[in-house]
């Protein structure tokens, strides 16, 4: 009776129905036939899946980025990561990856750094003379550290479907973060080199302090996010409420540069993207219990260790297989119905659910940037003008360095849970 379920699901998600539809019907489908649970089942579940505290994270996470955006606090961000690196050669690439490690302080989501920052980095880079195709591709692949650095949206999520602590799971998150900003600027320094790229600004400390005094209030909402949880001052639900009501403060009170009608769009915004993603998480609940319930994650499990019980060639397997997920589920679906799945199969060969956490979500953010539902590529066409074909080969040698910050996650754990144990364990 199992198959009933995937085809039903797939079925659906092939004709086009909505993701969220498809799983609750998927499900429904499969109850209807399975004359054992009761159809009401379907509806308790998926109430019962959105009924959880972390969940209210998530549209206070949405709200505050889109409050930095529209109050133009983008652009001071952006103006100090110049003054901060912008000497070095290739200097905008750097400033690039820059601004979107502290733009990952504040959002925590990919495609809020790609449509905020990335208007901005790619006309700069364009009007500096750096080829389109290199601006676009590299903004791509920075947007990728946002849902890595905490706050992070999708680590909210399967700290939810896995059971997981969200704040140790921030944790974790910072160091591979800072990682993967580190490779992408050796990437750029390679590129500049090859291709002769110049510096784009002068090292000028009278600069330097000037853009830091303009950005220093945004600047803080790291420090405030990180160092509230840490200081257990609040959870990381509580972390998005002060995030949001500090972007609110900096935008209507501080700055005076966010209307009542920006204000009023920011929060439409945030409820469609706040309904969109519960209905996901409320239509993968039902579809993850009748998995569980099922025994299909005691099969997998089982298939896959009847293969290999080496611990580091199951990781490469699923590393694989998420990310050819990837390429056709978006992030949120993607964690719903898989964690379920996979995290047994962690948990047996010994895969901490913190590390595998981690390791799912850069997973899928490469995902982002690989046709055909990668949704940054699609935000990047949109502002830089290219093709949505163009825009993936942009990205494509870019896939490089995320891939080598993949394998450097994957098999290096102490990397990953040295900052959760040494605050939460």
């Amino acid at each position: 009776m199992t198959w009933i379920l995937f085809v039903g699901f797939l079925g659906l998600l092939l004709a086009g129905v909505p993701v969220a539809v498809a799983l609750g019907a998927g499900s429904l489908i499969y109850v209807w036939f399975d004359q054992s649970v009761p159809p009401l089942v379907v509806l308790h579940r998926m109430a019962s899946g959105i009924d959880s505290f972390p969940l209210l994270a998530i549209p206070f996470f949405v709200m505050s980025g889109s409050l930095m955006n529209s109050a133009g606090i983008t652009e001071r961000i952006y103006s100090f990561a110049t003054a901060l690196v912008g000497w070095l050669k290739g200097g905008l690439g750097h400033v690039n990856v820059t601004g979107s490690v502290i733009f990952a302080g504040m959002s925590g989501t990919a495609v809020a750094d790609a449509g905020g920052l990335g208007n901005i980095e790619i006309r700069a880079m364009r009007d500096h003379g750096y080829p389109l195709p290199f601006a676009v591709g590299l903004t791509g692949a920075s947007s990728t550290i946002g849902p890595i650095i905490p706050p992070s949206l999708p680590l909210v999520i399967y700290g939810v479907m896995a059971n997981a602590s969200v704040g140790q799971l921030f944790a974790a998150g910072l160091i591979p973060g800072l990682l993967m900003a580190a490779v992408l600027m050796m990437w750029v320094a390679f590129v500049a080199h090859r291709r002769g790229f110049d510096r784009d600004a002068e090292f000028r400390w009278a600069r330097l302090g000037h853009t830091f005094k303009r950005a220093f209030l945004p600047l803080m909402t790291p420090v405030l996010l990180v160092g509230g949880m840490t200081s257990g001052a609040f959870t990381p639900t509580e972390a998005a409420i002060a995030a949001t009501f500090y972007a609110l403060f900096l935008g209507v009170v501080v700055y005076r540069t966010l209307s009542w009608r920006g204000l009023l769009r920011v929060t439409m915004e945030t409820v469609e993207t706040t309904a969109v993603v519960l209905l996901i998480v409320a239509g993968a609940s039902i579809f993850g219990w009748l998995i569980t319930t099922t025994r299909v994650t005691e099969d997998v499990a089982a298939m896959v260790l009847n293969i290999t019980r080496e611990p580091w060639v199951v990781l490469l397997l699923v590393n694989l297989f998420l990310l050819v997920v990837g390429c056709f589920l978006e992030t949120v679906a993607a964690i719903t119905i898989l964690v379920p799945v996979l995290l047994p199969l962690m948990v047996e060969i010994g895969v901490d659910p913190v590390h595998f956490g981690i390791v799912m979500v850069l997973n899928l953010m490469i995902g982002l940037l690989t046709p055909p539902v990668g949704m940054v590529l699609y935000i990047l066409a949109r502002v830089s003008g290219l093709t949505f074909e163009q825009t993936t080969k942009a990205c494509a040698p870019f896939l490089i360095p995320l891939f080598i910050c993949l394998g450097l996650v994957t098999y290096w754990p102490g990397m990953v849970l040295w900052l959760p144990t040494l605050i939460y364990r």
